[in-house]
């Protein structure tokens, strides 16, 4: 399949063939990442009838490039600009047709086994409008990849959990390992590996393209569950994640849109907090 490089919406002839999954991912100059997602994703690929989309934010480094070498299948859509991740999304999403359709970033390492236990759970539970695995890092350590809810408290919680599972603390081991361990439904679940159904996804006016990174996933499966879809964390599938790598690149712009894009979520989601939020950032000087 050719490179889409000039226009937004590709012409009807380059539509890709209809399948059960499309697998959307998006990159801003992660070919090292990308090239050992895609090596994962090809060498171990789902039984499900799937295709894979990258959608580049105009990447720099050659990404583009080692893809149509190496996986001339893979359906590029080119973006001139950076228009982060939300937007990029929409594009994959609007450019296919299938049933399901999976979040993916470029620094995981996925396997065609989860990625079917995934679509299977997913389509067992008819009310159920995304799902998402259990995520380890290099280590097999588990990642926090949901959370009941989201706001000041949930927040505060999330992090100093993180934190402590960060230092190694042995209670907040076992928590995590008992958060991630058991099936449940949840309130939201991390974009690095989301499977949605693209009618409940477009039915919620897909991602909020006004995040530019950070809280759109957490944004997603609020209007999904507001829709009356369930989120399911789905702990019998797995996927790596070698989390961190775009951050610890750009750390200084990784911030500032972490801060915007909460704010954003706060003034749409909990206008009551916002003032608050915004005030304690301005006293921080941490407003973006």
């Amino acid at each position: 399949m050719s490179a889409d490089k000039a226009n937004p919406t590709p012409a009807a002839d380059d539509q890709p063939a209809a399948a059960d999954l499309a697998i959307v991912i998006v990159c801003h100059d992660d070919r090292d990442d990308l090239g050992r997602c895609l090596e994962s994703l090809f060498a171990t690929a789902p039984a499900v009838s799937h295709q894979v989309v990258v959608v580049d934010n105009a990447s720099t480094d050659g990404s583009v490039e080692m893809i149509g070498r190496r996986w001339p299948n893979v359906l590029i859509l080119e973006n001139k600009d950076n228009l982060g991740f939300a937007r990029a999304v929409n594009r994959g999403i609007r450019t296919t047709s299938s049933e399901l359709v999976l979040l993916l970033n470029p620094d995981t390492l996925p396997n065609g086994k989860a990625i079917d236990a995934l679509a299977a759970g997913l389509r067992a539970q008819p009310e159920a409008a995304a799902a998402g695995p259990r995520i380890v890092d290099g280590d097999g350590r588990p990642e926090i990849s949901w959370w009941p809810h989201l706001g000041p408290f949930a927040e505060w919680s999330l992090r100093r959990l993180r934190h402590a599972y960060e230092r190694g603390a042995r209670r907040a081991n076992r928590r995590v390992e008992q958060l991630t361990s058991r099936r449940r439904e949840v309130g939201w679940l991390t974009g690095a590996c989301l499977m949605v159904r693209r009618q409940a996804a477009v039915a919620a006016g897909l991602m909020d393209e006004s995040y530019f990174l950070y809280f759109d996933d957490v944004d997603l499966c609020a209007a999904l569950r507001a829709a009356g879809g369930r989120i399911l964390f789905l702990p019998d599938t797995e996927i790596v994640h070698l989390r961190g790598r775009t951050v610890g690149r750009r750390p200084q712009a990784t911030a500032r849109h972490y801060r915007a894009s909460q704010l954003h979520f706060y003034r749409k989601h909990l206008p009551f907090w916002y003032p608050l939020l915004w005030l304690m950032l301005r006293l921080r000087r941490q407003l973006p």
